[in-house]
């Protein structure tokens, strides 16, 4: 059971960063944190990811917003990971602006925050 459980947790990691790599192909993501927190302040924002690798405060700040403006927030990956899934270099935050891609991350999210 102990090895099937970590093959599901691996899959459902590379299922986040499929869906975060495709939101990004759509261009439905604001990367970054100054873009971030515009579409999070603007309502364009349906989900907040932070690296987990983001400095205590970026996570605080991040956290504080989302919960004011009711975003759902989420810590996931590292830095490179985040990046490399949008074809970019390094990503401490993104925000999804599409509802339905939105919907479909925090799915994934939350059985990945089940697994483990």
């Amino acid at each position: 059971m102990k090895a099937w459980k970590g093959s599901w947790i691996r899959l459902n990691c590379k299922k986040v960063i499929s869906l975060i790599g495709l939101s990004m192909k759509a261009g439905k993501i604001a990367s970054g944190e100054f873009a971030a927190e515009k579409a999070v302040k603007t309502g364009k924002a349906w989900l907040v990811i932070v690296s987990e690798e983001a400095s205590d405060n970026t996570k605080k700040k991040f956290r504080n917003m989302c919960t004011y403006y009711q975003v759902p927030y989420y810590e996931f990956g590292g830095k490179e990971e985040l990046g490399a899934a949008i074809g970019k270099e390094f990503r401490a935050s993104l925000a999804v602006t599409d509802e339905n891609l939105a919907s479909a991350l925090k799915k994934q999210l939350d059985m990945a925050a089940a697994l483990s």
